[in-house]
């Protein structure tokens, strides 16, 4: 089979393709890795006394615009009071 054929069957380039399916598919398994040390951590979060939801709900916050985190917090309040609580 001529090797110019074998590269680029049906006008698609095998090497090429071969290679980008391959980076996603190591790249998926780092993320699995990743995130069983994630869970690790939290396992031990928990073990030291930690609540994991509000470990979380943090983490959460931190990724949000400090005006994003004020205004859902003023919004908490209000809530609340309307709510009674």
């Amino acid at each position: 089979m001529d090797a110019s054929v074998d590269a680029a069957v049906g006008g698609i380039a095998a090497d090429r393709l071969r290679s980008i399916i391959e980076r996603v598919e190591r790249l998926e398994e780092e993320r699995k890795a990743l995130s069983g040390d994630v869970k690790d951590i939290f396992t031990e979060a928990k073990s030291a006394g930690f609540d994991v939801k509000v470990i979380r709900q943090i983490i959460r916050q931190r990724k949000q615009e400090p005006s994003e985190v004020e205004e859902q917090e003023t919004l908490l309040d209000i809530y609340r009071r309307a709510l009674g609580m």
